[in-house]
């Protein structure tokens, strides 16, 4: 017994002691430590170190005497960096640590060596797309992974901006910033979460919810239900994920799997409120019924609603809610304004939103259903946004031809929807412009830089430019929000390399839907402009022209890509798939001879070839003459 007692003591003792030991374990050295250049400021980036004990990291910067001295100590949930220098040739060289919650630190890194520069176009693009990428990854809530509402909202995230930040990881693994293991490791825990945990309303998720409980935070007095346009912006993002994670491993499979039960979740008939109906209706409550009563109806920025609502395999709506009910009243324009037409909607086009939201993974290009060509809508609805500020019939400090774009955002007064003539208080909102990229990639890319270089951090911060500012008022927004942020990173990648786009579009259900709206093609956007940044790129040209029987298509590219060249005719129907393969670097000659696929000529008129290589689309039109 006195043995037992004695081994007893002993074992405690033993363990007391061991447990006292101090840690003296460093944690692991920091991982792909790098640094971006930019013109006024630069970053330092590094992968997140997630060991348990991680208290934080160390950044050292190298003095003039060549050491590296203790510059910064780091929150633990950092994994970025910017300094704002303001000026070019400015940075230095660094190096970074982590240290533990006791103190022990991490071997250094290599150095970085970093200096602001002159960026070129395609470094604004980078620039932009990497910081806005934080708020929807590291700024993201850190138990659903779901776009907070607002920078300092705390608990309370969104449905519709984590449906625009859901396509902001996936561009966010494109480019590098995140490897697809952490990607995909971050989408299958929102997903996890938007099945398992959040509440739903008949399938339908509510405007807000707590990223920790998954209940409801009601949006006002009434709206403390479902809300179907938030859940459509919601919808249109996972199923572009859906598609992009089509790897055969179990994190991709279990997210293909939980995209198509939420997606199938979905009630579109539950808020038609009546069969007979062919209204869509906003908002349901459990508590208040249909006392919101707010029904959706066209042109604003709701039309991904319909059509989701026609696409679903288990809960679709007749054909009828899109003709009768989306585009029932008051939906056809037909002016011009500063010399652009808009085809829809209300005069000068209203808030930019517009042709935003219902785009992130619908592409406009090459179809049109009854009412217009939504490339073309959004492309003139941007272009006479511009064209009002250069006017400025307000007189408003800071407009310009450069300094531009009129939306929903924060303003000096508190927030509004900001459009031409009808709400214009000098408020400037760069995710106005910046996201209409697709549409005017010219116009929006003198725009970043006209910003930045103009207001500097007063405009840009850590997560991209801030929401909005107005010179008058010598007002600076500080705020950050999902539903402005999102459409900037998207935007801008749909424009370099329609990734969002052709992931959504290749969902097997869109054919259907697109049926079921009545979009046929429509090629009548070629001959407006060539989308896409063509730096190094020639517009191509074919030679004769006219010509019969035959004739020459030319372009160059600055490297060699894989390309496409389809000839459409004036009705939009696909004549020709000319070409499908790798092009080489520099000249590119491909000879028409004047007939269809089935190696028929065809008929004299007017013809309209695409080419489409690395992202960009590069457009002609040709005359067969006989």
């Amino acid at each position: 017994m006195k043995k037992m007692i004695y081994t007893a003591i002993f074992l405690i003792v033993f363990h007391v002691a061991i447990k006292g030991q101090p840690d003296v374990t460093a944690p692991q050295k920091p991982q792909n430590f790098e640094g971006f250049s930019n013109e006024k400021h630069i970053d330092l980036e590094w992968y997140p170190n997630q060991e348990a004990d991680l208290g934080g990291y160390k950044l050292y910067k190298r003095d003039t005497a060549g050491v590296y001295k203790l510059y910064l100590n780091l929150a633990k949930e950092k994994s970025f960096l910017s300094l704002y220098y303001g000026a070019l040739q400015k940075g230095g060289s660094f190096k970074l640590s982590a240290v533990d919650g006791t103190g022990n630190e991490s071997p250094l890194t290599d150095s970085v060596d970093v200096l602001t520069k002159e960026c070129s176009d395609e470094e604004f693009m980078d620039m932009v797309q990497r910081a806005t990428f934080r708020y929807f990854y590291d700024y993201a809530h850190p138990v659903s992974k779901l776009a907070r509402e607002r920078l300092g909202s705390g608990e309370t995230v969104t449905t519709g901006g984590t449906g625009f930040g859901i396509g902001a990881i996936l561009v966010g693994i494109e480019r590098g910033f995140i490897s697809r293991d952490l990607g995909k490791d971050h989408i299958v825990k929102m997903f996890r979460f938007l099945k398992n945990t959040a509440d739903k309303f008949h399938g339908a998720f509510s405007h807000w919810l707590n990223g920790t409980t998954g209940r409801v935070i009601p949006f006002s007095q009434y709206d403390d239900g479902g809300d179907l346009v938030e859940t459509a912006f919601l919808v249109q993002g996972i199923l572009t994920a859906r598609q992009y994670f089509d790897a055969n491993d179990p994190v991709e499979n279990e997210i293909r799997q939980l995209a198509t039960q939420i997606w199938e979740g979905v009630e579109w008939t539950w808020y038609q409120r009546a069969s007979f109906l062919s209204d869509l209706y906003w908002h349901w409550s459990p508590n208040f019924g249909w006392q919101m009563n707010m029904r959706i109806k066209g042109w604003n920025e709701a039309q991904i609603i319909y059509l989701l609502a026609m696409a679903s395999p288990t809960y679709g709506v007749p054909k009828r809610c899109y003709t009768q009910g989306w585009a029932g009243n008051n939906y056809t324009n037909g002016n011009t304004y500063y010399g652009y037409k808009l085809f829809v909607g209300q005069s000068y086009g209203g808030p930019l939103f517009f042709a935003h939201y219902s785009f992130q993974g619908f592409d406009p290009r090459d179809k049109k259903d009854a009412y217009a060509n939504y490339f073309l809508q959004n492309k003139h609805h941007t272009l006479i946004n511009r064209a009002y500020c250069i006017a400025n019939p307000y007189n408003h400090p800071g407009y310009n031809e450069n300094c531009w774009g009129l939306t929903a955002s924060d303003d000096h007064t508190g927030y509004g929807a900001h459009a031409p003539y009808s709400n214009d208080n000098g408020t400037i909102t760069p995710t106005a412009g910046i996201s209409s990229m697709p549409y005017t990639p010219t116009e929006s890319i003198e725009l970043i830089k006209y910003l930045y270089r103009t207001y500097g951090s007063q405009v840009w911060g850590e997560y991209g430019f801030k929401d909005a500012f107005n010179v008058r008022n010598n007002w600076y927004a500080s705020s950050y929000l999902a539903i402005d942020q999102g459409p900037i990173i998207n935007g801008i990648e749909n424009h370099r390399t329609g990734l969002l786009w052709n992931k959504f579009m290749s969902n097997p259900e869109v054919p259907a839907m697109l049926d079921s709206a009545g979009f046929v093609p429509d090629p009548s956007d070629v001959n407006e402009h060539n989308p896409g940044n063509l730096k190094g790129y020639e517009i191509p040209v074919n030679f004769p022209n006219p010509f019969n029987p035959s004739t020459t298509i030319s372009f160059m590219l600055p490297e060699r890509s894989e390309a496409r060249i389809v000839i459409y005719d004036t009705s939009g129907k696909v004549v020709r798939n000319l070409f499908a393969g790798s092009a080489p670097e520099g000249e590119n000659r491909f000879e028409w001879n004047g007939k269809d696929d089935f190696s028929s000529t065809v008929p004299s008129g007017i013809y309209f070839y695409r080419i489409m290589t690395g992202g960009k689309s590069l457009n002609g039109k040709m005359v067969l003459q006989k």
